[in-house]
Protein backbone atom coordinates (compact mmCIF):
# COMPACT_ATOMS: atom_id res chain seq x y z
CA UNK A 1 0.00 0.00 0.00
CA UNK A 2 1.33 3.42 -0.97
CA UNK A 3 0.10 6.56 0.74
CA UNK A 4 0.89 10.05 -0.57
CA UNK A 5 0.97 13.17 1.59
CA UNK A 6 0.56 16.37 -0.43
CA UNK A 7 1.18 19.84 0.96
CA UNK A 8 -1.29 22.56 -0.12
CA UNK A 9 -1.14 25.92 1.66
CA UNK A 10 0.46 24.34 4.77
CA UNK A 11 -2.27 21.68 4.84
CA UNK A 12 -1.45 18.02 4.18
CA UNK A 13 -3.83 15.98 2.07
CA UNK A 14 -3.60 12.22 2.34
CA UNK A 15 -4.49 9.87 -0.54
CA UNK A 16 -3.87 6.19 -1.25
CA UNK A 17 -2.20 5.49 -4.60
CA UNK A 18 -2.41 2.57 -6.99
CA UNK A 19 0.06 1.51 -9.64
CA UNK A 20 -2.13 3.19 -12.25
CA UNK A 21 -1.75 6.61 -10.64
CA UNK A 22 0.97 9.16 -11.21
CA UNK A 23 2.81 10.97 -8.46
CA UNK A 24 0.52 13.83 -7.33
CA UNK A 25 2.02 17.33 -7.43
CA UNK A 26 3.27 18.86 -4.18
CA UNK A 27 3.79 15.39 -2.67
CA UNK A 28 6.32 15.58 0.16
CA UNK A 29 5.95 12.08 1.61
CA UNK A 30 5.33 8.69 0.04
CA UNK A 31 4.82 5.93 2.61
CA UNK A 32 5.12 2.39 1.21
CA UNK A 33 3.67 -0.19 3.60
CA UNK A 34 4.35 -3.80 2.60
CA UNK A 35 4.69 -2.92 -1.10
CA UNK A 36 4.13 -5.82 -3.52
CA UNK A 37 6.09 -6.41 -6.71
CA UNK A 38 3.85 -4.13 -8.82
CA UNK A 39 4.13 -1.32 -6.29
CA UNK A 40 7.89 -1.73 -6.15
CA UNK A 41 8.00 -1.54 -9.91
CA UNK A 42 5.96 1.69 -9.77
CA UNK A 43 8.25 3.12 -7.09
CA UNK A 44 11.35 2.27 -9.13
CA UNK A 45 10.42 5.14 -11.44
CA UNK A 46 11.24 7.53 -8.58
CA UNK A 47 14.71 6.08 -7.96
CA UNK A 48 17.84 6.51 -10.02
CA UNK A 49 19.29 3.40 -8.40
CA UNK A 50 17.66 0.32 -6.87
CA UNK A 51 14.55 0.40 -4.73
CA UNK A 52 15.38 -0.74 -1.15
CA UNK A 53 14.65 -4.45 -0.70
CA UNK A 54 13.01 -6.05 2.33
CA UNK A 55 16.20 -7.83 3.45
CA UNK A 56 18.09 -4.53 3.40
CA UNK A 57 15.90 -3.27 6.27
CA UNK A 58 17.82 -5.49 8.69
CA UNK A 59 21.29 -4.14 7.92
CA UNK A 60 23.28 -3.15 11.02
CA UNK A 61 26.43 -1.61 9.52
CA UNK A 62 26.52 2.18 9.74
CA UNK A 63 27.52 2.41 6.07
CA UNK A 64 24.30 0.60 5.11
CA UNK A 65 22.04 2.51 7.51
CA UNK A 66 23.15 6.10 6.82
CA UNK A 67 24.56 7.14 3.45
CA UNK A 68 24.23 9.54 0.54
CA UNK A 69 24.07 8.63 -3.17
CA UNK A 70 22.49 9.86 -6.39
CA UNK A 71 19.00 9.17 -4.97
CA UNK A 72 19.69 11.51 -2.06
CA UNK A 73 19.85 10.96 1.67
CA UNK A 74 19.24 7.41 2.93
CA UNK A 75 18.44 6.59 6.55
CA UNK A 76 17.51 3.23 8.02
CA UNK A 77 15.85 4.02 11.34
CA UNK A 78 14.91 1.66 14.16
CA UNK A 79 11.43 2.03 15.68
CA UNK A 80 10.29 0.19 18.83
CA UNK A 81 7.13 -1.86 18.46
CA UNK A 82 5.25 -3.19 21.49
CA UNK A 83 2.94 -6.16 21.00
CA UNK A 84 1.40 -7.30 24.28
CA UNK A 85 4.25 -7.56 26.76
CA UNK A 86 6.89 -7.99 24.06
CA UNK A 87 8.87 -5.09 22.60
CA UNK A 88 11.01 -5.42 19.50
CA UNK A 89 12.67 -3.12 17.03
CA UNK A 90 11.30 -2.59 13.51
CA UNK A 91 13.41 -0.92 10.84
CA UNK A 92 11.97 1.71 8.52
CA UNK A 93 13.82 2.98 5.45
CA UNK A 94 13.81 6.66 4.42
CA UNK A 95 15.05 8.25 1.20
CA UNK A 96 15.01 12.06 0.97
CA UNK A 97 15.58 13.92 -2.31
CA UNK A 98 14.24 17.18 -3.76
CA UNK A 99 11.70 17.72 -0.96
CA UNK A 100 10.29 14.20 -1.34
CA UNK A 101 10.54 11.66 1.47
CA UNK A 102 9.99 8.02 0.49
CA UNK A 103 9.63 5.53 3.32
CA UNK A 104 9.49 1.73 3.26
CA UNK A 105 8.24 -0.47 6.08
CA UNK A 106 7.08 -4.05 6.45
CA UNK A 107 5.08 -3.60 9.67
CA UNK A 108 2.44 -1.25 11.00
CA UNK A 109 4.47 1.12 13.19
CA UNK A 110 2.63 2.94 15.96
CA UNK A 111 4.65 6.16 15.58
CA UNK A 112 3.56 6.46 11.93
CA UNK A 113 -0.08 6.06 12.96
CA UNK A 114 0.42 8.69 15.64
CA UNK A 115 1.91 11.18 13.15
CA UNK A 116 -0.98 10.53 10.77
CA UNK A 117 -3.40 11.26 13.61
CA UNK A 118 -1.57 14.50 14.44
CA UNK A 119 -1.64 15.55 10.79
CA UNK A 120 -5.40 15.00 10.56
CA UNK A 121 -5.96 17.20 13.61
CA UNK A 122 -3.36 19.86 12.69
CA UNK A 123 -1.32 19.17 15.83
CA UNK A 124 2.01 19.43 14.00
CA UNK A 125 3.26 21.99 11.51
CA UNK A 126 4.85 20.50 8.39
CA UNK A 127 6.45 22.71 5.73
CA UNK A 128 8.64 20.25 3.80
CA UNK A 129 9.80 16.63 3.62
CA UNK A 130 12.57 17.16 6.17
CA UNK A 131 9.97 18.22 8.73
CA UNK A 132 8.21 14.87 8.27
CA UNK A 133 11.45 12.96 8.90
CA UNK A 134 12.34 15.02 11.96
CA UNK A 135 8.81 14.82 13.36
CA UNK A 136 8.89 11.02 13.12
CA UNK A 137 12.19 10.95 15.01
CA UNK A 138 10.83 13.34 17.63
CA UNK A 139 7.69 11.25 18.16
CA UNK A 140 9.81 8.13 18.40
CA UNK A 141 11.90 9.63 21.21
CA UNK A 142 8.72 10.70 23.02
CA UNK A 143 7.40 7.16 22.70
CA UNK A 144 10.68 5.79 24.06
CA UNK A 145 10.34 8.17 26.98
CA UNK A 146 6.86 6.74 27.68
CA UNK A 147 8.30 3.22 27.60
CA UNK A 148 10.94 4.23 30.15
CA UNK A 149 8.22 5.61 32.45
CA UNK A 150 6.33 2.33 32.06
CA UNK A 151 9.55 0.54 33.01
CA UNK A 152 9.79 2.46 36.28
CA UNK A 153 6.17 1.57 37.08
CA UNK A 154 6.74 -2.09 36.27
CA UNK A 155 9.84 -2.31 38.47
CA UNK A 156 7.96 -0.72 41.37
CA UNK A 157 5.38 -3.50 41.08
CA UNK A 158 7.94 -6.30 40.75
CA UNK A 159 9.90 -5.02 43.76
CA UNK A 160 6.91 -5.94 45.92
CA UNK A 161 6.87 -9.49 44.52
CA UNK A 162 10.53 -10.39 45.11
CA UNK A 163 9.89 -11.96 48.53
CA UNK A 164 6.61 -13.63 47.57
CA UNK A 165 6.83 -17.32 46.73
CA UNK A 166 3.47 -17.38 44.97
CA UNK A 167 4.38 -14.54 42.57
CA UNK A 168 8.07 -15.23 42.02
CA UNK A 169 7.56 -16.92 38.63
CA UNK A 170 5.40 -14.10 37.22
CA UNK A 171 7.86 -11.56 38.60
CA UNK A 172 10.84 -13.23 36.89
CA UNK A 173 8.92 -13.38 33.60
CA UNK A 174 8.06 -9.68 33.91
CA UNK A 175 11.68 -8.79 34.63
CA UNK A 176 12.93 -10.69 31.59
CA UNK A 177 10.40 -8.91 29.38
CA UNK A 178 11.37 -5.56 30.88
CA UNK A 179 15.05 -6.30 30.29
CA UNK A 180 14.35 -6.96 26.60
CA UNK A 181 12.20 -3.82 26.35
CA UNK A 182 14.93 -1.73 27.93
CA UNK A 183 17.47 -3.18 25.49
CA UNK A 184 15.27 -2.19 22.55
CA UNK A 185 14.81 1.30 24.02
CA UNK A 186 18.54 1.81 24.42
CA UNK A 187 19.25 0.46 20.93
CA UNK A 188 16.62 2.75 19.39
CA UNK A 189 18.00 5.78 21.24
CA UNK A 190 21.53 5.13 20.02
CA UNK A 191 20.28 4.51 16.48
CA UNK A 192 18.25 7.74 16.48
CA UNK A 193 21.20 9.72 17.77
CA UNK A 194 23.41 8.39 14.99
CA UNK A 195 20.75 9.14 12.37
CA UNK A 196 20.18 12.73 13.50
CA UNK A 197 23.90 13.43 13.73
CA UNK A 198 24.29 12.10 10.20
CA UNK A 199 21.46 14.36 8.96
CA UNK A 200 22.91 17.39 10.69
CA UNK A 201 26.38 16.68 9.34
CA UNK A 202 25.35 15.81 5.77
CA UNK A 203 22.67 18.38 4.90
CA UNK A 204 23.41 21.09 7.43
CA UNK A 205 23.36 23.82 4.79
CA UNK A 206 19.87 22.79 3.66
CA UNK A 207 18.37 22.83 7.14
CA UNK A 208 16.40 25.79 8.41
CA UNK A 209 17.17 27.29 11.80
CA UNK A 210 13.97 25.72 13.13
CA UNK A 211 15.03 22.28 11.89
CA UNK A 212 18.51 22.64 13.35
CA UNK A 213 16.98 23.59 16.68
CA UNK A 214 14.60 20.63 16.48
CA UNK A 215 17.51 18.24 15.88
CA UNK A 216 19.46 19.70 18.80
CA UNK A 217 16.42 19.37 21.10
CA UNK A 218 15.84 15.73 20.15
CA UNK A 219 19.55 14.95 20.62
CA UNK A 220 19.41 16.61 24.04
CA UNK A 221 16.37 14.50 24.95
CA UNK A 222 18.22 11.36 23.89
CA UNK A 223 21.22 12.23 26.06
CA UNK A 224 18.92 12.78 29.03
CA UNK A 225 17.10 9.45 28.49
CA UNK A 226 20.17 7.23 28.12
CA UNK A 227 21.13 7.40 31.85
CA UNK A 228 17.59 6.28 32.71
CA UNK A 229 18.03 3.13 30.62
CA UNK A 230 21.25 2.33 32.49
CA UNK A 231 19.48 2.85 35.83
CA UNK A 232 16.70 0.50 34.70
CA UNK A 233 19.29 -2.12 33.72
CA UNK A 234 20.89 -1.86 37.16
CA UNK A 235 17.53 -2.08 38.92
CA UNK A 236 16.44 -5.07 36.83
CA UNK A 237 19.70 -6.88 37.61
CA UNK A 238 19.36 -6.05 41.32
CA UNK A 239 15.82 -7.46 41.45
CA UNK A 240 16.88 -10.55 39.51
CA UNK A 241 19.76 -11.16 41.91
CA UNK A 242 17.48 -10.55 44.91
CA UNK A 243 14.88 -12.96 43.54
CA UNK A 244 17.49 -15.63 42.85
CA UNK A 245 19.00 -15.11 46.29
CA UNK A 246 15.59 -15.46 47.92
CA UNK A 247 14.90 -18.62 45.91
CA UNK A 248 18.24 -20.09 46.96
CA UNK A 249 17.48 -19.20 50.57
CA UNK A 250 14.15 -21.01 50.41
CA UNK A 251 15.80 -24.03 48.85
CA UNK A 252 18.51 -24.01 51.51
CA UNK A 253 15.83 -24.08 54.20
CA UNK A 254 14.35 -27.22 52.67
CA UNK A 255 17.78 -28.83 52.34
CA UNK A 256 18.53 -27.86 55.95
CA UNK A 257 15.40 -29.68 57.13
CA UNK A 258 16.43 -32.82 55.28
CA UNK A 259 19.99 -32.53 56.60
CA UNK A 260 18.81 -32.18 60.22
CA UNK A 261 16.38 -35.06 59.80
CA UNK A 262 19.17 -37.23 58.42
CA UNK A 263 21.47 -36.41 61.35
CA UNK A 264 18.70 -36.88 63.96
CA UNK A 265 17.89 -40.34 62.62
CA UNK A 266 21.52 -41.33 62.18
CA UNK A 267 22.03 -42.70 65.80
CA UNK A 268 18.75 -44.68 65.76
CA UNK A 269 19.70 -46.09 62.37
CA UNK A 270 23.11 -47.09 63.72
CA UNK A 271 21.54 -48.82 66.75
CA UNK A 272 18.97 -50.61 64.57
CA UNK A 273 21.77 -51.77 62.28
CA UNK A 274 23.70 -53.26 65.21
CA UNK A 275 20.74 -55.19 66.60
CA UNK A 276 19.71 -56.30 63.13
CA UNK A 277 22.87 -58.34 62.61
CA UNK A 278 21.56 -61.43 64.55
CA UNK A 279 24.91 -62.95 65.46
CA UNK A 280 24.79 -66.05 67.70
CA UNK A 281 26.79 -64.51 70.53
CA UNK A 282 24.92 -61.23 70.86
CA UNK A 283 24.20 -60.81 74.65
CA UNK A 284 20.80 -59.16 74.10
CA UNK A 285 19.59 -61.69 71.54
CA UNK A 286 17.76 -63.88 74.10
CA UNK A 287 17.01 -61.08 76.55
CA UNK A 288 13.30 -60.66 77.25
CA UNK A 289 13.60 -56.86 77.39
CA UNK A 290 15.91 -56.61 74.38
CA UNK A 291 13.26 -55.30 71.97
CA UNK A 292 11.88 -52.47 74.18
CA UNK A 293 15.45 -51.66 75.23
CA UNK A 294 16.58 -51.17 71.63
CA UNK A 295 13.46 -49.11 70.79
CA UNK A 296 14.00 -46.91 73.84
CA UNK A 297 17.68 -46.50 73.04
CA UNK A 298 16.84 -45.35 69.51
CA UNK A 299 14.28 -42.83 70.79
CA UNK A 300 16.68 -41.48 73.41
CA UNK A 301 19.47 -41.09 70.84
CA UNK A 302 17.11 -39.29 68.42
CA UNK A 303 15.78 -36.86 71.05
CA UNK A 304 19.30 -36.28 72.40
CA UNK A 305 20.54 -35.30 68.91
CA UNK A 306 17.50 -33.04 68.37
CA UNK A 307 18.05 -31.36 71.76
CA UNK A 308 21.71 -30.78 70.93
CA UNK A 309 20.80 -29.07 67.62
CA UNK A 310 18.08 -27.03 69.31
CA UNK A 311 20.39 -25.82 72.08
CA UNK A 312 23.05 -24.75 69.58
CA UNK A 313 20.45 -22.74 67.64
CA UNK A 314 20.85 -24.71 64.41
CA UNK A 315 17.11 -25.27 64.02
Amino acid sequence: MITAYMLHNQVLDVVSLTTNDVLPPNTIWLDAYKPDDDEREWLSGLFLEDVPEEEELDEIEASARFYWDTDGLHILSLFPQRIGGETRGVNMSFTLRNNLLISFREEDIGVVRLLRHYLRHDRVQITDAMDVLLELQDLKVEYLSDLIEDGYTTLEETSEQVLNDDEIYDMLKELMEQEETNSQIRLALHDTRRALRFVRRTVRQQLSNKQKKAIDEVLHDIESLLPHTQFLFDKINFQLEAAMGFTNLQQNKVIKIFSVAAVVFLPPTWIASIYGMNFDRMPELSWAFGYPFSIGLMLISAFATYYFFKRRGWL
